[in-house]
């Protein structure tokens, strides 16, 4: 048996943030329906499907053309018998093809009624178009992913969708609780911009306490012990060795017991110099071989096509061994 199992969810989104965060409540055993117009969801057309794939496991899926009223009256059905509607429409949509929360509630008062958005049915931008890249742009995250410049990267996951679902089956899962307790349904409106802001809780803190515009100094990049490294064969891995015991055990296996009063050396220093030199001594594959026989926190930055090669994969119930 399964957490969610007989709740019942009706998943009215598109492309990946709003479906992730149905799969991640199907995971967990619930019934999830997902509507989608005649021609499919959008996704379909993204790298033939491949998005699509990726976010809607264990739904059953129904083609439904909500602006016929046939198709209203086939949603009106299943709403009556559902715990949860999820959508991720543009304010005003769910309204205009007779969906609004309050028509919705008049068939299921029970309801838990989720508008997931980019920026929030009160925004100014509440009408606009919005992707990943702009809610980490807006949330100020982007700003705090920078190349060695200083330039923000266009990062090559989505952060924020997959921060905007996790917030979205969160509230759900809250609101569900509610409703157990109190017999009442509920209307949830979650912003994927205002859920990655979230993220920014302790940047803002070090901001407002006058200590650091970026978060905490010490994993800033700024510093050897906590660093990207690249080995002998132009691969890389991540060493962060932020307590002194974890930095002790590799100046040690580096053998230079006097490197132990340079853990918190800046990177223009001599010391990241030979640090440096010290990883691009071995290759990407010894490292890896390294990190799994000491303990100074130092791992290998993996390609995804390789993850299933990592004995912490291969030891794991996960999606990385189920999709090889």
């Amino acid at each position: 048996m399964k957490p969610l199992d007989n709740i019942r969810v009706l998943d009215i989104t598109y492309y990946l943030p709003g479906p992730f965060a149905a799969m991640r409540l199907a995971d967990f055993g619930a019934d999830v329906v997902k509507i989608e117009p005649l021609e499919g969801d959008p996704a379909f057309s993204m790298s033939g499907g491949a998005v699509h794939r990726a976010n809607n496991r264990g739904k059953k899926i129904i083609n439904i053309d909500l602006k016929s009223a046939s198709g209203k009256a086939l949603l009106e059905e299943h709403i009556q018998h559902a715990d949860v509607l999820l959508e991720s429409f543009r304010t005003g949509v769910m309204d205009r093809l007779g969906f609004s929360y309050e028509r919705v509630k008049e068939l299921n008062p029970l309801i838990v009624y989720c508008s997931m958005t980019g920026y929030g049915v009160d925004s100014p931008l509440s009408s606009f178009g919005s992707h990943d890249l702009n809610y980490l742009a807006l949330s100020g995250v982007l700003s705090q992913l920078t190349d060695s410049k200083g330039k923000p990267i266009v990062p090559k996951n989505t952060l924020a969708d997959y921060v905007g679902g996790f917030a979205v089956s969160e509230a759900i899962l809250a609101a569900l609780v509610q409703r157990f307790r109190t017999g009442e349904g509920s209307r949830l409106q979650v912003s994927i911009t205002d859920a990655m802001a979230t993220f920014q809780g302790t940047n803002l803190e070090y901001l407002a306490s006058g200590l650091s515009e970026h978060g905490i100094p010490e994993i800033d990049g700024s510093y050897v012990a906590y660093n990207i490294y690249e080995t002998k064969d132009a691969r890389f891995v991540a060493l962060g060795a932020l307590e002194k015991k974890f930095w002790k055990n590799l100046c040690l296996f580096a053998e230079h017991p006097e490197w132990e009063s340079l853990q918190f050396e800046r990177i223009e220093s001599t010391m990241h110099k030979q640090i440096s030199e010290f990883f691009m001594s071995r290759t990407w594959e010894k490292w890896l071989l390294i990190s799994l026989e000491t303990d100074f926190c130092v791992t290998p930055i993996m390609y995804p096509a390789e993850l299933n090669q990592h004995p912490h994969w291969l030891n794991r119930e996960n999606l990385v061994i189920m999709k090889r």
